[in-house]
């Protein structure tokens, strides 16, 4: 009679299937670290910017939020020549009235008032970028959700950092603050979804597509780029405005970049469960092309990945029980990765305790994306009262 020796597998498919997902989450954790170590940052201490400078605030029921923003960019240096609009979009709270009092007469700000709904097939954040840019006649165009905080700098650095790429659109990526379990367990899955797959510094010098990251929390264009591809009339229907009109960009010969605004640009994008379910449900359904095919083959290559090395963790033995370990291992770092290239600083308790629920984030994110496609088939999508287009 024979005897396995002991640390041996009695399991080989799982064996298998635990060293395939733990391959994976190792090279995705290299990506990351790679792109923390190269992606560039808005700089901290930016020259003037000479050239004038349009920055334009989509707001519709922002009364709560714009104020803030409103008192950063009335605090920004090294912008002589900076001119604000805002657009309150029929706004149904006090969001005209609210801007107005934080202008506090500032006249480099008009507050403009919209009372037309968006035309068939033009989602209401679209219709209100095109509608600001109408008024824009600087040679940079910066468009800002009402959400986003900046240091005093941000302006004249994100306006400097364009023209020194020379590129058609800069986008700086905003550091995705949470306030809630359900916001530390999802949202830094955004910033962690390309940090993770896409080695950025190739990616800003490619011409592809497909290899372009925007965020529209924060675009700044070159307004004469941005007007040769139509602005956000060439992307009027987009649930994802920000990535398409990059990619429309990249078609038509034009470059983009992304770089990390750090310290310098932050966000709650939702705040709480239920706006952040309702805010990916509004949109999710449009990832990988809105095939349901792709997205069910990324979902199980996220299973392989993320769910099964740490099962493997627990419930394994000897080689299966370690390879485990080590996927499981690989995907909190390369969790944490990303939070320090968001951040731009160092990770606090709550990064930590989020990335070891890795596993938990990449199941609630498949949840979303379901959810997302079922109330898109139903016709159920809306987004601050509207709804969007089919």
């Amino acid at each position: 009679m024979s005897h396995r020796p002991a640390g041996t597998e009695h399991h080989p498919a799982a064996l298998v299937l635990t060293s395939i997902g733990t391959g994976i989450a190792l090279l995705s954790s290299a990506i990351a670290l790679a792109n923390r170590a190269t992606v560039g940052r808005l700089p901290d201490v930016a020259a003037p910017a000479g050239a004038a400078v349009t920055v334009c605030i989509p707001a519709r029921n922002e009364a709560t939020r714009l104020p803030a923003l409103i008192g950063d960019l009335r605090a920004q240096t090294g912008v002589p020549r900076m001119r604000v609009l805002i657009l309150d979009d029929a706004s149904t709270d006090d969001t005209g009235a609210a801007a107005v009092g934080a202008i506090a007469g500032d006249e480099r700000f008009t507050v403009l008032r919209n009372e037309i709904e968006p035309c068939p097939g033009w989602t209401g954040k679209a219709a209100t970028c095109a509608r600001l840019a109408e008024h824009v006649d600087a040679p940079t165009l910066i468009f800002l959700d009402a959400d986003v905080r900046l240091a005093p700098q941000a302006i004249a650095a994100a306006a400097a950092e364009l023209h020194r790429r020379g590129v058609a659109l800069l986008s700086p990526w905003p550091w995705q603050r949470t306030g809630s379990a359900a916001e530390a367990v999802v949202q830094p899955l955004l910033c962690w979804s390309w940090a993770s797959t896409l080695p950025i510094s190739m990616a800003n010098r490619s011409s592809r597509p497909s290899t372009a990251v925007a965020c529209g929390q924060f675009l700044v264009f070159d307004t004469a780029a941005y007007r040769a591809i139509g602005g956000h009339g060439a992307v009027a229907a987009s649930p994802t405005e920000d990535l398409d009109i990059a990619r429309v960009l990249r078609r038509n010969g034009f470059r983009t970049a992304l770089v990390a605004a750090g310290q310098l640009a932050q966000t709650r994008m939702y705040c709480g469960a239920t706006e952040l379910e309702a805010g990916y449900t509004r949109w999710l359904w449009s990832a990988y092309g809105g095939s349901a095919g792709a997205g069910a083959s990324v979902g199980a290559i996220a299973a392989l990945a993320y769910w099964v090395p740490p099962l493997a963790a627990v419930a394994g033995s000897g080689m299966t029980r370690r390879a485990g370990l080590l996927g499981y291992s690989a995907a909190v770092a390369g969790r944490l990765l990303s939070c320090c290239l968001e951040a731009g600083g160092p990770i606090k308790a709550t990064d930590v305790f989020a990335a070891l629920a890795h596993p938990l984030s990449i199941g609630a994110y498949l949840g979303l994306w379901a959810r997302s496609r079922s109330a898109h088939r139903r016709g159920e999508l809306r987004w601050k009262d509207r709804p969007l287009p089919p």
